[in-house]
């Protein structure tokens, strides 16, 4: 079940990565997602708070995107409202 879990993350991101988000320090945050319990809270963590860390998530088209984004934070069962948070602030940034 853990090793599903951790592919789950993987498979996240990398669908994040699909729809034209890059993510700086990406290795890093790879790992601090493998080492939570609850990867998807230590996401939106990260999203909101690993500039300190060199995590950031830059527009590289996502914004065409949106809806893409908002698919992928439904399918891999984040709270409701984290793909809007997470692409509103992406569109800020």
């Amino acid at each position: 079940m853990g090793s599903m879990l951790k592919e789950s993350y993987s498979e996240f991101l990398d669908s994040l990565k699909k729809s034209g988000v890059v993510i700086t320090n990406e290795s890093e945050l790879r790992e601090r997602l493998a080492e939570a319990q609850r990867w998807r809270y230590a996401f939106m963590t990260l999203a909101a708070n690993g500039k300190s860390l060199g995590i950031q998530f830059i527009d590289h088209g996502a914004s065409s995107n949106d809806e893409q984004i908002r698919e992928a934070f439904d399918h891999y069962a984040f709270p409701a409202e984290s793909g809007r948070t997470f692409a509103t602030k992406l569109a800020s940034d």
